[in-house]
């Protein structure tokens, strides 16, 4: 059996795992949540964010489903709804947050879960085109970062913790074998904790925009494999790892607990339907690490319910 058969059969028996694992109900003691408790999942109108949104909702949380467009927002909201489950949409575009955050506010008071869904992609196959890298940086990364910031102030105390995931990618791993930057010293920096900081993080996706306006990021040893979705997606893993360590500074009861993970290669819009894994399966990490009864996990990195290494 070669390497790329032994590899699917492992992610066969992981799924097969997780399948069964998804059937036992957590218990009484291991709900922390109740109807009350309330997740926001952006991006959700359709794919892995809907099923996000519909897991949570089985699970009896109240969910405000998030969409840029109206109309298919609701739509979705209304699929959910005729199911018997407490959803509720609300327009979102990641790069204007302040009337979500006030109308948040205004109606609940404050949020317990945030599930940054929300992200775009504009190569599929063998493309590798950078035309919409702006576009990419801008709503994957600094729309993920910008939604973290506003919804802080509304992370309501618990003795269990607000919980924040981010939906990521493997191809955002600083030690990827195949797809990683090539650039020694900016990887080393980005790795150490004492030298990660914003401002790093932002000049790296700038020092590649300028290089994309340039023409010269084809040797700027950036990712070789959908290199504008790939740094997004390092980038918010990075900065998973810098907000998490501010976060541990919360005293008790004040606690946000943020980690990200990788759906997979999930049959979606996204991946113009060329996945091997369902919405259903892609989903089931985050809902995972959203609910986890015992929190103590904070800035790390998973996939199918396992830690992987950034």
């Amino acid at each position: 059996m070669g390497k790329k058969e032994r590899a699917k059969e492992r992610r066969e028996k992981r799924r097969q795992e997780i399948s069964l694992l998804r059937t036992i109900p957590y218990s009484d003691h291991q709900r922390w949540w109740t109807s009350d408790t309330i997740a926001v999942v952006t991006g959700a109108n359709r794919g892995i964010g809907f099923e996000i949104a519909r897991q949570l909702a089985l699970h009896g949380l109240t969910v405000i489903l998030t969409a840029r467009e109206t109309s298919v927002g609701e739509e979705a909201v209304k699929v959910l709804q005729e199911g018997g489950l407490s959803v509720v949409f609300h327009q979102l575009d990641v790069v204007d947050l302040e009337a979500f955050a006030r109308w948040t506010k205004e109606v609940y008071g404050g949020i317990d879960i945030l599930v940054n869904n929300a992200g775009v992609n504009f190569n599929f196959g063998s493309d590798n085109s950078v035309e919409f890298a702006e576009k990419v940086i801008a709503t994957n990364y600094v729309g993920t970062k910008n939604m973290i910031k506003a919804m802080i102030p509304l992370m309501r105390p618990s003795a269990s913790g607000a919980r924040i995931v981010n939906v990521s990618s493997r191809l955002g791993r600083l030690n990827g074998r195949r797809n990683r930057i090539g650039n020694i010293d900016l990887r080393k920096k980005l790795e150490d904790d004492e030298s990660l900081s914003d401002e790093l993080i932002d000049q790296t996706m700038n020092t590649f925009l300028e290089q994309v306006k340039d023409g010269s990021w084809k040797d700027g040893g950036w990712p070789q494999v959908f290199t504008d979705y790939s740094l997004s997606k390092l980038a918010v893993n990075t900065y998973t790892r810098l907000i998490a360590r501010k976060f541990s500074e919360r005293p008790e009861g004040q606690k946000i607990y943020i980690n990200c993970y990788c759906p997979g290669w999930v049959k979606t819009a996204m991946t113009d339907w060329a996945g091997h894994t369902s919405p259903e399966e892609g989903a089931d990490t985050a809902v995972w690490l959203a609910l986890l009864p015992d929190q103590l996990i904070s800035g790390r990195f998973f996939g199918e319910r396992r830690e992987i290494n950034f």
